[in-house]
């Protein structure tokens, strides 16, 4: 059956990573929707929107989604769904064709930020790690918007839903990713 891997977790809660390393070990369509939107022309209304933090509507995500997600056996998604609506579109419209596993990456706030610093010290040049009031907002929109989400994701039974301690280093992440992926 095909399938589709989804990673979730605040911002900095190491996502990019994850998905790198999966995607080097496997063959998947890497769908990494923050990148995409962040190759936009900076003045782009949707890259506008993420450097301050918001995120994309779901009329463009949506339909850059549907289009990449047919392209491949095996999709990663990296970013998507954040939102209650997203989680639901993914489940209603692929969970009978393909098999749906989420790995969602719990790490505590303190430790995302830490992260997010780290990324911005080290060059990262993203406009939406350079001002700690736009990651707050994004670390604000993730609890009261992308937890909603998860918590409806960890509910449902047509999906396999994997809570993953992404605080350790990556070479523990990986192995608990792995584990879940495919030892269950």
């Amino acid at each position: 059956m095909k399938e589709i891997i989804v990673l979730m977790g605040g911002p900095g809660s190491g996502k990019g990573t994850v998905a790198e390393k999966l995607c080097e070990e496997k063959e998947f369509n890497c769908i990494e929707t923050g990148a995409l939107f962040r190759s936009l022309s900076p003045d782009s209304k949707i890259a506008k929107l993420i450097a301050k933090g918001s995120l994309a509507p779901d009329s463009e995500l949506l339909k850059l989604i549907e289009t990449r997600i047919t392209e491949s056996e095996n999709t990663l998604l990296d970013g998507f769904p954040r939102t209650l609506p997203q989680a639901k579109w993914l489940i209603n419209n692929y969970s009978s064709n393909y098999s749906i596993k989420i790995i969602y990456l719990d790490i505590p706030e303190k430790v995302m930020k830490q992260r997010i610093k780290k990324r911005h010290d080290s060059g990262s040049n993203r406009a939406d790690d350079n001002d700690n009031s736009v990651i707050g907002y994004r670390l604000d929109t993730f609890q009261e918007i992308t937890i909603p989400a998860v918590n409806w994701l960890r509910e449902n039974d047509d999906i396999k839903f994997f809570y993953i301690d992404g605080t350790p280093e990556i070479n523990n992440v990986m192995k608990q990713v792995f584990n879940a992926l495919y030892k269950n």
